[in-house]
């Protein structure tokens, strides 16, 4: 069945060297990797799991540098009208950084931030092909389990992404001293949004992705230049998780069993 609207449809990292990393990633999670042959004048290379196209790697150009972009992670929320969507997303109180746009054959997106500041894409796609980029039913290693934002203020955050994309708060857990989380639900379990902590500069969204075993990735990290924030942590479930940076400084996540 065709995706619907604000469901997570790709995946994108920006990077100032695409050759380190494809090898980091690739060795951590199995991707592999091809050229996108839309775009000759900036190559576009997108990943792929078990034939399964997940999202994709661009290099940072020198005027994307010049005006602050650093290696990173966003994701892509799907919209059923582009227009509609970015004019709510001002009239919410968020930004348009990038008007919407057409990709020849797959349809249109936008660059955004949320009120709080946090950034991610949203996308018309146009093409009639699904996204599977996101697991919504079952594990699946090397695409994305959970979707999950950090923000200075998590109710405000549940209500501007409740009225754009139709997400639901599911439950809450208590976190202690870290205040609540809050699941969200979509017609499966989507994320998870808690109050970043103070030392985190800014709101933004992680991603965790799927590893087949959790402590061979963090040996995977550490011998690949990265390094983890935390050692892995049990979650209801049974998963492990843990979060670090990649040897160019990118924030991500994973999660994976142990065995």
């Amino acid at each position: 069945m065709p995706n619907k609207h604000g469901d997570f449809v790709w995946y994108e990292l920006a990077a100032e060297d695409v050759d380190a990393q494809q090898d980091f990633y690739s060795a951590l999670t199995g991707w592999t990797w091809e050229v996108s042959e839309g775009q000759p004048d900036m190559p576009y290379h997108l990943f792929s799991a078990n034939g399964v196209q997940i999202g994709g790697l661009m290099e940072l150009t020198d005027e994307m540098k010049a005006n602050g972009a650093k290696t990173n992670w966003l994701g892509y929320v799907g919209v059923d009208d582009i227009g509609k969507g970015v004019d709510g997303i001002s009239a919410a109180g968020g930004s348009i950084h990038i008007p919407p746009t057409a990709i020849p054959g797959i349809g249109q997106f936008s660059m955004v931030t949320d009120p709080q500041g946090a950034f991610f894409y949203i996308m018309q796609d146009t093409s009639g092909e699904e996204s599977h980029s996101f697991a919504k039913t079952e594990p699946k290693v090397g695409h994305c389990a959970w979707n999950e934002l950090m923000t200075s203020d998590p109710e405000g955050a549940l209500a501007f992404y409740s009225d754009r994309f139709g997400w639901t708060k599911a439950s809450e857990m208590d976190m202690g001293p870290m205040g609540k989380y809050h699941l969200l639900d979509h017609g499966y379990g989507l994320g998870g949004v808690m109050k970043k902590p103070d030392e985190m500069p800014i709101s933004a969204w992680t991603f965790y992705f799927r590893v087949p075993d959790i402590d061979d990735a963090v040996a995977t990290i550490k011998a690949k230049g990265g390094n983890i924030i935390v050692e892995p942590m049990e979650i209801p479930g049974g998963d492990f998780t843990t979060s670090g940076f990649d040897p160019l400084g990118a924030y991500f996540s994973i999660i994976g069993s142990r065995k």
